[in-house]
């Protein structure tokens, strides 16, 4: 393994093999490309589904896909096969890190659980990626961000005027878990290097995001016994929204006792900012709907930019409620280069999305793009000792 002294970017030597797909998967493995790691995508003849969903220009290069694959090597196996399998296993062989998302059973079959792969690699980091955590009764079902956001109760928290749950219009529960992901895998790999010991560690969608959910909505639940039900009532609040004003809508939230202050006398309510209740934090977080009342009533008077105006004077929260193609444009983002152009070989000009951690690693580089179906077919295998004709012979195998 190389030093990790002598690297320019922190992961810099370190083989990742990624057996995932989709989001969850995916996102936690780009972002240790990002660091540096080679990450080598296995995919399945047809390659991962999200390749195919649309917009794209070209089959198999849809958006979303290169939005989570970028940096990444792309090998096409056939693990239905004897081939595939040995495949498999002898880049198992060169690997630091192996991370898949199957369920269980489905990876014991093939010979990819952790037991399996450490007799191959004794010092393997392994991890799962899995849906719900293997020692629960759900341990083998199918697990999917609309399903993970009923289960954890997200659903329920966002349910409507109407009293119907709703669903978040992000993939949530697959990019948080993909946090979590990328975050075990980090402290493995520390572990690694540290001790050059590999480890087994298991990553589960539901449980993340329910230890997401709970940080602040296990509230009074958090004692025992239980002083009430869960849920923070702040944000539970039916006033808690997005207030419309003369031409739109904006967010704003006084915090601090000295920022509800300020805006109660903003708008003429100088005998509320007074009252005990307002002044008293615990007082007031139990009366902040009424709060929210207030800023409901006062926010039509005023375009939204007045509002920004005026709020930011006095060092009130405040923000316009952006649609997704004001994202794109954004002056914030604009200036500190979050979103770039860059230029694909088959794709042509695209945006993407460049990590937003600042680090002397993180420095401005040519963007690294996603691959395409097996492109790396021929490099990996041939690395490996495979022949031309075995190389041949396996990729024939995987496009069917």
């Amino acid at each position: 393994m190389t030093n990790a002294t002598d690297l320019s970017k922190p992961l810099d030597g370190i083989r990742v093999v990624d057996l995932t797909a989709i989001i969850f998967g995916p996102m936690a493995t780009q972002q240790l490309a990002n660091l540096g790691a080679e990450v080598i995508k296995v995919e399945a003849p047809g390659g991962d589904v999200v390749r195919h969903v649309e917009p794209m220009r070209s089959p198999g290069m849809g958006a979303i896909f290169m939005n989570s694959n970028r940096a990444k090597k792309s090998l096409v196996l056939d693990l239905k096969t004897a081939a595939g399998q040995d495949a498999l296993k002898r880049l198992v062989a060169t690997a630091d890190v192996f991370v898949h998302s199957m369920r269980g059973q489905a990876a014991r079959r093939l010979g990819i659980d952790y037991a399996s792969l450490k007799a191959i690699k004794p010092d393997l980091v392994h991890c799962f990626a899995c849906g719900y955590g293997s020692e629960g009764p759900n341990a083998e079902l199918p697990a999917y961000d609309d399903i993970i956001q009923a289960a954890t109760g997200l659903a329920a928290v966002t349910t409507d005027r109407e009293g119907t749950p709703q669903l978040i219009r992000t993939i949530v529960a697959d990019k948080v878990g993909a946090l979590y992901l990328a975050n075990a895998l980090l402290a493995a790999i520390m572990t690694l290097r540290q001790t050059g010991r590999g480890q087994a560690i298991e990553v589960p969608m539901f449980e993340c995001l329910a230890h997401f959910m709970l940080v602040e909505h296990m509230a009074a639940a958090s004692f025992e016994p239980a002083m009430g039900p869960a849920g923070y009532k702040r944000v539970l609040s039916a006033e808690r929204k997005t207030y419309c004003t003369k031409d739109g809508y904006v967010a704003l939230l006084p915090y601090t006792t000295a920022q509800w202050r300020r805006f109660l006398e903003l708008v003429g309510e100088t005998e509320l900012a007074a009252e005990p209740w307002v002044n008293d934090p615990t007082l007031r977080s139990a009366r902040i709907g009424e709060l929210y009342a207030v800023i409901a009533g006062a926010t039509p008077a005023r375009a939204t930019e007045e509002w920004i105006e005026a709020l930011r004077a006095v060092d009130i929260p405040v923000a316009a409620v952006n649609t997704l193609d004001d994202l794109m444009v954004d002056p914030q983002l604009q200036a500190t280069g979050l979103i770039e152009t860059y230029e694909h070989p088959t794709e042509g000009l695209l945006k993407g999305t460049r990590t937003p951690v600042k680090g002397g690693w993180a420095a401005a580089e040519t963007p690294a793009i996603a691959p395409k179906l097996g492109e790396h077919n021929r490099e990996i295998l041939g690395a490996l000792g495979f022949s031309d004709a075995e190389v041949v012979a396996l990729s024939r195998a995987a496009a069917g």
